[in-house]
């Protein structure tokens, strides 16, 4: 996707890492009806992108993303009918599957705000990195509605516990980035001066690994979550029995008889 030229935000190839960032920074990076659906499109068509390996989400301009933009999405929802609205609903919720799908890790690095749709999308990453100062909130009760959008229900009592998943979601009160760090919601807090730095550098020591192995790794992080134990550890079994027919399995090897560090190629 080297080539690749979106238009509703910022996107640029680091080596095999894709570099994706929002593009509305004067107004913190709102989402519109378009971004969602060309973000959705995207990320299915990095499942069978043979040139990414790894994406970073960036912030812009000081902040990550302030949701579903209040002029351009939510004014004209309140005029839809259920067809129109649940139409919509599914539009959303398929970008965070398209994210869960793509067979690809994805780092989310978070500054300034994350709210709403924001938050969902760093939650829908598969490691997150935080400003000290970053604010992250699933405020959908404030424009009244349920907590319970675009997967937050499922996959965030996931990653912070149901008690703390369900404070969040029913007061829709801000999560400081400590907080966010001693939940589990961010891998580790970073300096602003060096979020996007590290970001980059870790997104590189992944893709310097087994990418191919990497890809089994999501899609059992993710399936596993609807598996009772026994069928999750034969799902493993297959899964590594096939990772082991790769060459990369046989490069590692080979290192290590030779006491040299291996140099991986995805296959």
């Amino acid at each position: 996707m080297a080539n690749f030229e979106p238009e509703h935000f910022l996107w640029r190839m680091e080596g095999r890492v894709a570099v994706l960032q929002l593009n509305r920074p004067q107004r913190k990076n709102p989402l519109t009806f378009e971004s969602y659906a060309e973000l959705r499109d995207t990320f299915r068509n990095l499942a069978y992108a043979d040139d990414v390996d790894a994406v970073v989400l960036l912030p812009n301009g000081g902040n990550f993303c302030s949701g579903g933009d209040v002029h351009d999405i939510i004014a004209p929802l309140t005029g839809m009918g259920m067809k129109e609205l649940l139409a919509f609903t599914r539009m959303t919720g398929d970008l965070v599957k398209a994210m869960l799908n793509c067979g690809r890790p994805i780092i989310a690095a978070v500054e300034g705000v994350a709210v709403g749709a924001g938050a969902i999308l760093a939650m829908a990453a598969d490691i997150r990195l935080a400003t000290p100062e970053a604010r992250t909130a699933f405020l959908f009760t404030r424009v009244g509605l349920a907590g319970c959008d675009m997967g937050a229900c499922a996959i965030l009592p996931r990653i912070i516990g149901q008690g703390r998943a369900a404070e969040l979601l029913y007061t829709g009160r801000t999560m400081s980035a400590e907080e966010g760090e001693r939940w589990g919601f961010y891998n580790r807090l970073v300096p602003g001066e060096t979020l996007a730095a590290e970001a980059l550098e870790l997104a590189g020591r992944i893709v310097s690994g087994p990418t191919f192995a990497h890809g089994i790794t999501k899609t059992q992080l993710n399936q596993e979550w609807a598996m009772g134990l026994d069928q999750a550890i034969e799902a493993e079994a297959q899964a590594q029995a096939i990772c082991m027919q790769t060459r990369d399995f046989e490069r590692a090897y080979r290192a290590f008889v030779a006491k040299e560090k291996p140099v991986f190629e995805g296959n």
